[in-house]
């Protein structure tokens, strides 16, 4: 269940209430006259089933709440009530199956800015993985795709395309073809350091790597991974089971093949620069084609059950 804070100028009050009890799947419906003060006017709350909360946050817009007033959504953990299994039970579909397309554009928005903490983070991340290529430690390379924040700008950009949001996807790509090359410079330069200091060496770099040979040496295993982590993201953004964005980051080698080309690169070794820099972009490109077909395929499934239920 969703619970939903609604502030309305005191003229639209009937009109929003009027919405909400002819709506299926809302209950526990209060109304708290003259109770907002910025902005002035009514505070008025309800829990609607998240299956059917998507449709009554259009058509609230619809009605410019959103623009007279305010609208806060929140998830309830507990509801112990009967009226709202009812709720429930009325509203078309799974609330696990559920689309919030407001929280997934506010969600991916927030996570694909390029700040100084996304750059930190990625920078990192592409440093531990150039770690974990030269001493050959799938740890570190594991520990490199967790951490990276990749993944918040490439389920932007396909938020973007999906709901034709340019400034969402105009962000979510300048986070990416900023954040990575940027990314990759430092970790050039990081690796020119620690070589300098004899940390690094090129023997360590041109020994056998059998743990992460994989990373410069894209092939059509690594577009059809990149597909699955990208259906999986999506469904674990969408379906808020955000721990499945865990084994979606440890699933692509996103950040270890931009920290394996930014080594090589300083080595002068351009065969496993331009393998690394392929693999890069074979995943970049996955993950970015199937995230848009999922998102695109739960909105046409979304639009037949609202089609049928009306």
């Amino acid at each position: 269940m969703l619970h939903l804070r609604i502030i309305t100028p005191h003229g639209r009050t009937a009109e929003v209430t009027s919405l909400l009890e002819k709506s299926v799947g809302t209950t526990h419906l209060v109304v708290l006259e003259g109770a907002a003060r910025d902005p002035v006017g009514d505070v008025v709350m309800c829990d609607v089933a998240r299956e059917a909360g998507d449709e009554l946050l259009r058509r609230l817009r619809e009605m410019g709440v959103a623009e007279d007033g305010a609208i806060s959504v929140e998830d309830i953990d507990l509801s112990l009530s009967a009226r709202a299994d009812r709720a429930e039970e009325l509203a078309p579909g799974e609330g696990v199956d559920a689309v919030l397309w407001e929280s997934l554009t506010e969600a991916t928005h927030e996570e694909s800015r390029l700040s100084l903490t996304y750059l930190t983070f990625l920078t990192v991340a592409t440093m531990l993985a150039a770690c974990g290529v030269l001493i050959d430690s799938a740890i570190l390379i594991v520990g490199a795709m967790v951490v990276g924040p990749e993944f918040g700008p490439l389920a932007g950009v396909c938020t973007g395309l999906v709901r034709r949001a340019p400034r969402l996807l105009w962000r979510s790509l300048m986070a990416l073809l900023v954040g990575f090359p940027v990314a990759m410079l430092l970790t050039g330069g990081f690796s020119v350091v620690l070589d300098a200091l004899g940390i690094f060496s090129y023997e360590q770099f041109t020994n056998p790597h059998p743990m992460t040979a994989f990373i410069w040496k894209p092939d059509p295993m690594s577009f059809v991974v990149a597909l699955l982590a990208g259906v999986a993201g999506i469904v674990s953004l969408t379906s808020a089971k955000s721990g499945a964005l865990v084994g979606v980051a440890i699933s692509v080698t996103t950040v270890p093949a931009a920290a394996n080309a930014a080594v090589a690169l300083s080595y002068g070794n351009l065969e496993e620069t331009g393998g690394s820099f392929l693999q890069l972009l074979v995943n970049l490109a996955g993950i970015v084609l199937a995230g848009s077909l999922t998102l695109l395929g739960q909105k046409l499934f979304w639009a037949h059950k609202r089609a049928r239920a009306s």
